[in-house]
């Protein structure tokens, strides 16, 4: 079971979907054509294989133009599913569900994709050992729910924001004259509980990091070769943490150099829609 994300988290971002969507004057297709008083029943489905995240997305897109509504699920997040999987059933006034029905499907396809994409990379590193996480490269206003979805595709979070680790990456480390002194005031400054990661780009920088002792090393864009040697000289010290030119095709081969962590930036940034739709 994947720890769901409270309603009080999803409502504001669902909510001001909703009102994107309704514009000034409501959805004057469903004012036009449907009686004021009739409901309808209707089903998400899957139309294409995938993993699922996202289902309180839709039952709150729902609940929020119709408080009566009634939303069953039939899976779980983080579940995978085949083409023509029944997702959940709906019954609701008729007008309200129309006019939820593009906010549902946007979140929950979104989300949906997601998990989609971090299966498969999850998939591709198993009995490594290493895990695949994500990175902040997410859609403005809605982190929270898409690093979610990395989490119901079986992949780990990396830092949520800019307050809740240090990453030292390569223009901080120009900033500060050097690696070195760039972990030294990161050391000096960080709480006990908060974890210190600095980005290299060479062994030499990897050298450097390794004496100066952070919890994390991201090597960015090393290659295999180099990965190998990084992950001989840590001899399980720090983790380590691979990142740069990581697609479905290398993630294997990166894995396998012995890293800790893979992190993806396209998990979030490239994913591909699940295709979901609401069928009456």
């Amino acid at each position: 079971m994947i720890a769901p994300l409270p309603d009080l988290l999803i409502e504001p971002i669902v909510r001001a979907s909703l009102a994107e969507d309704l514009g000034r004057a409501g959805d004057i297709t469903a004012l036009a054509c449907i009686d004021a008083g009739a409901r309808l029943t209707a089903s998400f489905g899957a139309r294409k294989a995938g993993t699922i995240a996202g289902l309180a997305c839709a039952r709150l897109a729902i609940l929020a133009l119709d408080p009566t509504a009634t939303f069953e699920t039939l899976i779980s997040d983080g579940d995978g599913v085949e083409p023509g999987a029944v997702l959940a059933r709906v019954e609701a006034n008729a007008r309200a569900l129309l006019s939820a029905e593009r906010t549902a499907l946007n979140l929950l396809g979104r989300l949906s994709g997601i998990a989609t994409l971090t299966s498969a990379y999850v998939d591709a590193v198993v009995g490594s050992g290493a895990s695949i996480t994500d990175t902040r490269k997410t859609t403005p206003g809605l982190r929270a729910l898409e690093k979610y979805a990395v989490r119901c595709g079986g992949g780990v979070n990396h830092r949520f924001g800019l307050d809740d680790a240090i990453l030292i990456k390569d223009n901080h480390v120009a900033a500060c004259g050097g690696v070195k002194p760039a972990i030294e005031r990161a050391r000096a400054f960080a709480g006990h509980l908060v974890k210190v990661e600095c980005e290299v780009d060479s062994l030499e920088q990897f050298d450097q990091a390794l004496a100066a002792g952070p919890d994390v090393v991201m090597l960015d864009n090393f290659s295999l070769e180099d990965l190998r040697e990084a992950v001989v000289r840590n001899a399980g010290r720090l983790v380590l943490e691979a990142s740069g030119g990581v697609n479905l095709d290398t993630v294997a081969a990166i894995a396998d150099t012995g890293v800790n962590v893979i992190s993806v930036g396209a998990l979030t940034h490239s994913a591909p829609v699940l295709d979901i739709g609401l069928d009456a």
